[in-house]
């Protein structure tokens, strides 16, 4: 018998574990290195004054992801995580007074959009319809094939999902896209935030982007008991079970790499080979820090950068009933504020707000009567912005628009 094959994760976020799972469950010894103190990345817990946040990711879609790990690895999803699908996937609030509960519920969506804003009830359902076919064909595909391997390309499915590719999808904008499906600049503008779910801007992003509604819409929104940070636990606990190593603490310097092939990584001064690395952090410090490639990082640098967000986490001493879990108030002047983030590269004075309550699904996260408000705008992309300037500025206009 040879000897076991070994697997060095760096980062122990949603990804890192799920890696590590894997390559467990496929025969390797694996080890995680984290920096922090704790797994998890972005998603973390924020606890103060009896206030309990989720850090990081608030939206949790497709759940399949997750049972898919616990079926690889063997064990029974039940005894380390439950979730539930929430029957308002999101409630949208506009500066005219109209409110949009956009029900999971196809039927009831379209006949809310009806109702509110005189949407033709077919409207909504063939707009979902295209959404689902244009994920199923073309969406799925290359989520679940690399683009950077030359057999993907000549895979049979791959033929099918760019016959199925219309022109509209790559040459027209999602904007422009929207507006001839609906009547409304309310739907417009509902259909259109989609594109900010990967920093897009939405009159520049290509109408390929409708298919993301389909995950939210179709598919469903759900609630993770506890709250996100569950996520973290549970594969933390099951990645425990399957014999995967974690090192907390533990700052990666640099990924051994000679004779073009990855040979280990140097860690606390101590080089540790290993047959597999993985890299969980993001791609460019990956490669300016940790593989010393200069030349690429900074390729990678010129690429337009996608929006970012500005969060804040206010305990509210008050219940809203007309609130949900997920809540999103729109700015008077969506294509201003995207001119804002991705040309002018500041804060909009008028920003639309997304808000997050957990306190709505579960009363233990914060005092008798209270909210824990997750608030969340878009902002550009960093680049030495006087931030502390523009916080202050956020929190008065945002504060501005809630009232």
């Amino acid at each position: 018998m040879g000897t076991q094959k070994t697997a060095i994760i760096i980062g122990s976020g949603v990804a890192g574990i799920a890696a590590a799972i894997r390559l467990s469950v496929q025969g390797f010894s694996v080890q995680v290195f984290e920096k922090n103190n704790y797994p998890g990345g972005k998603i973390y817990l924020i606890e103060k004054d009896k206030y309990k946040f989720d850090a990081g990711p608030s939206l949790f879609t497709q759940p399949e992801n997750i049972e898919e790990i616990f079926a690889i690895a063997g064990e029974p999803i039940q005894e380390y995580f439950s979730y539930r699908q929430i029957p308002i996937a999101c409630k949208y609030f506009y500066e005219n007074g109209t409110a949009i509960n956009a029900y999971s519920d196809i039927n009831l969506f379209a006949d809310e959009l009806h109702k509110k804003l005189n949407e033709d009830l077919s409207a909504t359902t063939r707009y979902l319809e295209s959404s689902k076919k244009l994920y199923n064909n073309i969406g799925s595909v290359f989520l679940n094939h690399s683009l950077h391997k030359r057999k993907t390309w000549w895979h049979k499915r791959i033929f099918k999902a760019l016959l199925s590719i219309k022109s509209v999808y790559l040459f027209k904008t999602l904007h422009y896209y929207n507006k001839k499906k609906f009547k409304s600049y309310e739907a417009v503008e509902l259909f259109n935030r989609y594109a900010t779910y990967n920093g897009s801007n939405p009159y520049q992003a290509p109408a390929m982007l409708s298919l993301i509604p389909h995950i939210e819409q179709n598919q469903g929104v759900f609630y993770p008991a506890d709250g996100m940070v569950s996520i973290i636990n549970a594969l933390y606990k099951l990645a425990l079970k399957k014999g995967v190593r974690f090192n907390f603490d533990s700052l990666v310097q640099r990924i051994i790499f000679s004779d073009r092939k990855v040979k280990g990584i140097v860690v606390n001064n101590e080089s540790i080979s290993a047959d597999i690395v993985v890299s969980n952090m993001d791609v460019y410090f990956t490669y300016k820090h940790l593989l010393a490639d200069n030349d690429k990082a900074k390729k990678i640098l010129k690429q337009e950068r996608s929006s970012s967000a500005l969060i804040f986490y206010w305990g509210i001493k008050k219940e809203f009933s007309s609130l949900q879990l997920h809540n999103i108030f729109f700015t008077k002047n969506y294509k201003e504020e995207f001119e804002h983030i991705f040309t002018k590269g500041t804060l909009y004075n008028d920003p639309t707000v997304y808000v997050n309550i957990t306190s709505k699904m579960e009363k233990g996260h914060t005092p008798a009567d209270c909210e824990n408000w997750f608030v969340m705008i878009n902002a550009p992309a960093n680049t030495q912005q006087n931030w502390q300037t523009l916080k202050l500025q956020a929190r008065a206009n945002i504060i501005k628009k809630a009232e």
